[in-house]
Order: structure tokens, then C-alpha cells, then sequence
């Protein structure tokens, strides 16, 4: 019994510290494309790929260190974050012009929504595929959850006219992160 309380007091402790890392990857995140954008010749997907650096390198922290995946696994779980922010942007801005002429704001929820959703799905889809990836989809229910709602941020972001800070970025990359530390402590816990 004693086990069962210290190991969810110390599990708590660790993801309240994963989504205070989430939280200083996102305020890096608006900072990135102003220096990016300044390199020559770059495709833009490259330059939105860059972007997603920060978060990436916090993906592969977790993934090496609460999964028994190889180094190799952690390094590709950061380029499908990568990948999955890419995706993410470009859903947004698809979604954004597939909804018709309705008020700025549901279209920015919309956009935020779906970016969200699939940023964080193919994450967890990439991560899953890994060696010591979650394969229970149930395990990646709350990343998901968590992804696609604060993925409505961006109206919020939109509203405030953000540019160099980001409401979203902060709290979509907290909650994700947590998200993925649960389902790959998960996997370690079912093993």
C-alpha cells in the first residue's frame, strides 16, 4: 500500500516537472521563426520543422528516458515531432480554409482544433510504431484529448494578436508532453 502512494506522489512530482519543461519549450517556440525565417534558401516546411526543435528535444528525453526503446528510437521520436508539427501547421491552415465565411474566431477554433489533433496524432502514431511504443490506444487517449483542446488556443492566441508569445504554445506542449510521459510510463508499468 505504502508503494502504491509513493510511487503516485513521485509519479505526479515528474509529470508536474514535464509540463513545467513543456511550458518553457512552448514560450521558445513563438522566439524560433523570427531567427529561422533569416536563413536563406530553406524550404518552408524545413523552417516550420525548425521551429519545433525545442519540443522535440524534450520528446526525445522522454521517450529515452521512460521507455526501454533504444538511443535510435528516442532520435526518431524527435523527427516524428518534427514531422507531427509540420503536419500540424499545415492542418491548421487547411482547416482555416475549408470552413467558409464564418467569424474569425470559430475559424481560428476550428483551425486550432484540428491542427491540435493531428500534431498530437501523429505523434502518438510515430512514438507508437517505436520499438517500445505504446500499442494500446488507450494509452494515448489523453495526449490526444489534451493536444486537440488546447489546439482552440490559437483563437485565444489570434485574438490577442500574439505574435513573439503564444498562449498555445505553452500549454499545448505542457499537456502533450504530459501526455506522452503517461503513456509511455504506461507501457513501462504494463511490462
Amino acid at each position: 500500500m505504502t508503494d502504491t502512494i509513493i510511487s503516485r506522489v513521485e509519479t505526479r512530482g515528474s509529470l508536474l516537472k514535464i509540463a513545467a519543461a513543456g511550458v518553457l519549450t512552448g514560450l521558445l517556440t513563438p522566439l524560433l521563426p523570427t531567427l529561422i525565417d533569416k536563413m536563406l534558401g530553406a524550404p518552408g516546411d524545413l523552417r516550420i520543422a525548425l521551429v519545433a526543435v525545442p519540443f522535440a528535444g524534450l520528446v526525445l528525453i522522454l521517450v529515452r528516458r521512460l521507455s526501454s526503446n533504444p538511443w535510435w528510437a528516442a532520435v526518431a521520436a524527435a523527427v516524428f515531432t518534427m514531422a507531427a508539427f509540420v503536419c500540424a501547421v499545415n492542418a491548421a491552415i487547411w482547416t482555416d480554409g475549408q470552413v467558409g465565411d464564418i467569424a474569425k474566431a470559430l475559424r481560428n477554433i476550428c483551425a486550432g482544433l484540428a491542427g491540435g489533433f493531428v500534431g498530437s496524432g501523429v505523434m502518438a502514431l510515430g512514438i507508437g510504431l517505436l520499438p517500445a511504443g505504446p500499442r494500446d490506444p488507450a494509452a494515448w487517449l489523453p495526449m490526444l484529448v489534451i493536444g486537440t483542446m488546447a489546439g482552440a488556443l490559437l483563437a485565444l492566441d489570434s485574438a490577442l494578436e500574439l505574435d513573439l508569445t503564444s498562449v498555445l504554445y505553452p500549454v499545448w506542449q505542457a499537456g502533450v508532453a504530459a501526455g506522452l510521459a503517461m503513456a509511455l510510463q504506461r507501457t513501462t508499468a504494463l511490462r
